[in-house]
């Protein structure tokens, strides 16, 4: 699909610096369709350096955009498992093997069930969760005897994208769907008690226009930041400029937007993804 430049990116707010005394102005200035097209692919080729299929916030050293939180766009934090950890029980001579590990997707959940399953088992039973993507599987159990509990033991422990699988090696005494139950449910919850709980913050790709001679402040406030995967690119087809992106925390985006506006005697433009 080919998008039209002129849909795809426009600054909105253009902040010029007050003299002494004077209020901080504030234009705001629409897209001009009538730019050159070579103007028009400029502003198409910054976006797509930026990583940014569409630009959601442009805002200038002047101008913070929010740094977001909970919205869709910035889905905030959320609590996983450090790694993969298990938890051995035996019930009525039946041996049930809990494995708990994180994960991202739900391909990624079933590369995990295809590691730790065992052919040799009588039931490899599992649940995963990802956001409000869920998934269970009793693997030939009563039904809801087993993935369900095994899900419900997830919920409870309040961690997110994150699989257990519970293999059990028939001992010979039946357990009844209650003693099912209370089987898997439980092994699940103790595999997850012995877990190490890990915050995992959102990332916010953002991209700025830079000029030469400020990318040395700029970088010092991205280390101290510690942001990630910064990429720069010289080619923008503006005099001595370069575009600089990178990933930062959701809940960092205003203060470091904050802090390059403090720091640089120009003004910057920005570009979140």
């Amino acid at each position: 699909m080919v998008h039209n430049p002129t849909e795809i990116i426009q600054p909105i707010f253009i902040a010029k610096k007050p003299r002494p005394n004077e209020p901080m102005q504030v234009a705001i200035s629409p897209l001009n369709p009538f730019r050159s097209h070579r103007r028009q692919v400029l502003y198409a080729s910054l976006l797509l350096i930026a990583g940014a299929k569409k630009p959601m916030v442009t805002t200038t050293a002047c101008s913070s955009s929010s740094g977001g939180g909970g919205g869709g766009n910035n889905p905030g934090a959320f609590t996983t498992i450090k790694e993969r950890v298990t938890f051995e029980r035996e019930i009525k001579k039946s041996k049930f093997i809990a494995v708990a590990g994180p994960i991202s997707d739900e391909g990624s959940a079933h590369s995990f069930l295809s590691e730790v399953r065992d052919t040799r088992a009588t039931h490899n039973c599992w649940a995963y969760k990802v956001g409000d993507q869920y998934r269970s599987n009793d693997d030939g159990e009563p039904s809801g005897t087993a993935g369900k509990p095994i899900h419900s033991a997830i919920v409870s422990s309040g961690v997110d994208r994150v699989m257990v699988v519970v293999i059990r090696y028939f001992g010979g005494i039946k357990l009844g769907t209650g003693g099912l139950v209370r089987a898997y449910g439980g092994v699940a919850a103790e595999c997850l008690k012995n877990s190490t709980p890990v915050l995992v913050k959102s990332k916010v790709r953002l991209g700025m226009e830079v000029p030469f001679d400020l990318l040395g402040v700029v970088y010092h406030q991205l280390q101290s930041f510690q942001v990630q995967d910064i990429k720069q690119d010289y080619e923008t087809g503006k005099y001595n400029i370069s575009m600089v992106t990178f990933k930062v925390d959701f809940d960092r985006v205003e203060s470091l937007e904050d802090a390059v506006k403090a720091s640089c005697s120009r003004e910057i433009v920005f570009y979140k993804s």
